[in-house]
């Protein structure tokens, strides 16, 4: 079994107020949630209007597919985010278990 995991660090230069901020990053985790059946959430930096942590992980069977699916996820974040957030820092953990 092997999960990728991976933290966006957004900026979210337009957001004046946490609910403006709210509103993009909702919008991201449900549509990644939704299209791409990955587990996501706002991770950190709630309580920043311009800055927000968005985490996801996708398990799979394999390490060449997990990468697939959690590189496919951070494209279409990116896409997403186009115009409202920029994606300033990005940590992606690799985890591998034997259960052999």
């Amino acid at each position: 079994m092997v999960t990728v995991s991976v933290v966006l660090t957004l900026y979210l230069p337009a957001a004046h107020s946490l609910k403006e901020k709210r509103a993009v990053v909702r919008s991201l985790v449900e549509r990644l949630r939704a299209r791409l059946d990955v587990t996501a959430a706002e991770v950190g930096a709630q309580d920043l209007a311009q800055r927000a942590e968005v985490g996801f992980a996708v398990v799979s069977g394999d390490l060449a597919t997990a990468r697939r699916l959690a590189d496919e996820a951070q494209r279409f974040a990116d896409r997403e985010l186009l115009g409202r957030a920029e994606v300033i820092d990005r940590i992606v953990e690799e985890y591998v278990l034997d259960l052999e």
